[in-house]
């Protein structure tokens, strides 16, 4: 009877807004404050219902202002997937067994400059911090890639704001892969050749200890 009473409840509370992704899952984008104990039912409620749906994979997008709900997800079984400044993604598995969820991104793309002037002097920097910070150590100019940039303009990106000079993407020389290299991730690496177009070196003073043209 408990069960029956339980079960009727749900079948009249509330349900999240959600739409259906392409893998018979469904994504929700929660925007309302609400109390913890309305999105409680709502979740328990929404979950009976996708799950006679037949739906699998469910993804929670909980932006950062309601990180109040995160609490009830993650009682109620969801896990956390990735976070963003802005949101957490949270997932839930109706199926019974293993899910077959994406995972979260797992490499880290990054680059390093080759800049070679008609003399053929490089162009290396010796850097503020990190593992060679006080070592006397020259480097190629190397930075992280921006979400949606592509490399070869986050390479004369990265020689503009550590050198300040002006350069033009020629090609892909090499990449490397290493792993574990930031909070766990793997890390892809890309050398890339640019060509000068300016030849006055001035570094960046919040990250660059030195940059100079060397033979």
């Amino acid at each position: 009877m408990e069960k029956i009473l339980v079960e009727n409840e749900l079948q009249q509370a509330k349900l999240l807004a959600a739409i259906n992704d392409d893998h018979d899952g469904v994504i929700v984008e929660l925007s309302e404050h609400m109390h913890t104990e309305d999105f409680a039912s709502m979740l328990k409620a929404s979950i009976v219902q996708w799950r006679k749906q037949g739906k699998r994979g469910v993804w929670i997008k909980v932006p950062i202002e309601l990180v109040n709900l995160v609490e009830v997800a993650v009682k109620e079984g969801f896990w956390y997937h990735h976070a963003e400044p802005k949101y957490l993604m949270l997932i839930y598995w109706i199926p019974e067994g293993t899910h077959t969820l994406p995972a979260n991104a797992s490499h880290r793309v990054s680059i390093a400059a080759f800049v070679m002037n008609e003399k053929r002097e490089v162009l290396v920097v010796q850097e503020k911090s990190g593992i060679f910070r006080g070592k006397g150590v020259w480097k190629f100019p190397t930075g992280s890639v921006d979400e949606g940039e592509d490399i070869c303009v986050a390479a004369v990106r990265e020689v503009k704001e550590e050198t300040d000079i002006e350069t033009k993407f020629v090609e892909v020389l090499a990449f490397r892969q290493s792993h574990r290299a930031f909070f766990g991730k793997s890390d892809l690496s890309f050398i890339c050749l640019l060509q000068p177009l300016s030849f006055e070196v001035e570094k960046q003073e919040s990250e660059i200890e030195a940059a100079q043209l060397l033979q």
